[in-house]
């Protein structure tokens, strides 16, 4: 099949042949990174501006090598660098972007929807690098990629997602699009993490991490955020550790392959021990590399 879309702003719209030629190209880009000249010229001539309302390390990082190794140029704006420290409006500030003839924007943001209205409003492609707690889709696409990595294959395969699901736009993607090419995701957390009728999206729920580990094939942990403490949601962050938290002990429940994920970063001794997050099972770091080959597709 031929990729017909503009923007890439949610797996929602995508269909599972989308995603597993997203999934297939990423596959040959990933050859490119071990080059000695990691650099090919799908991109030559177009400008990607990477145009980031939070902080963030690997994905912007990630995004900007994916476009350098695509041979475009890149540029990076920072909100509080820009004219929106000023007061100009999101908006304003994209078509001034654009009006600079770019080809591309990724755009990470703190408010759900901004991709998608500002993908209303710009001729350039808009890609969606997470927007507040709704969708977070290259994520969950180079998390997919990394279980097909290892596993050979997501359809039947049995995935637990723990943590702040409510908060959690990674949870999201990846119940989304995981559930669209056949696993079966259970999510798992404190009940006041639990965003009501979760059960629409498909996904099971657990409130018990022992119950689910022996079963799971892939066990994905989530950041707790600790801004989240000030308002109550966990009765203190050493309580979460010892109900939720993925420790050594707990690991031994689990099946002799099962795969250990984190999109990072990681909380060491809250949501995943440090023996954990660099154990044999632990795909942590293939994850990070997996990131620009997806990023690249």
């Amino acid at each position: 099949m031929n990729w017909t879309r503009h923007d890439l702003l949610d797996l929602q719209e995508l269909s599972r042949e989308e995603i597993e030629m997203i999934l297939e190209t990423a596959k040959s880009f990933k050859e490119v990174g071990t080059r000695d000249i990691k650099k090919v010229p799908a991109l030559r001539g177009k400008t990607v501006v990477m145009l980031f309302f939070e902080n963030s390390t690997r994905t912007r990082t990630s995004f900007e090598l994916a476009a350098k190794r695509l041979s475009a140029d890149t540029m990076n704006i920072a909100a509080s660098g820009s004219s929106l420290s000023k007061g100009e409006t999101t908006l304003d500030t994209a078509l001034n972007i654009e009006a600079m003839n770019v080809d591309g924007i990724v755009i990470r943001h703190g408010s759900s929807g901004i991709p998608h209205y500002l993908a209303q409003h710009l001729s350039a492609s808009v890609i969606n690098a997470g927007d507040g707690c709704r969708s977070h889709p290259t994520q969950a696409l180079l998390d997919m990629y990394t279980i097909l990595e290892k596993k050979k294959k997501i359809e039947g395969l049995k995935v637990a997602i723990v943590g702040d699901i409510a908060h959690s736009r990674v949870a999201r993607s990846n119940i989304i699009g995981l559930t669209k090419l056949g696993a079966e995701v259970t999510v798992c957390g404190p009940s006041t993490l639990m965003p009501p009728g979760i059960e629409t999206t498909g996904a099971k729920v657990s409130y018990d991490l022992d119950s689910i580990i022996p079963e799971s094939d892939v066990i994905m942990m989530l950041r707790i955020q600790m801004e989240r403490q000030e308002q109550k949601f966990l009765p203190s962050i050493r309580e979460y550790a010892i109900k939720f938290g993925l420790n050594s002990n707990r690991l031994k429940k689990a099946k002799k392959d099962v795969l250990i994920m984190h999109p990072g970063p990681t909380n060491r001794g809250v949501e995943i021990s440090a023996e954990v997050a660099d154990g044999e099972h632990s795909v942590i770091l293939d994850q990070v590399t997996n990131g620009v080959a997806v990023r690249m597709a």
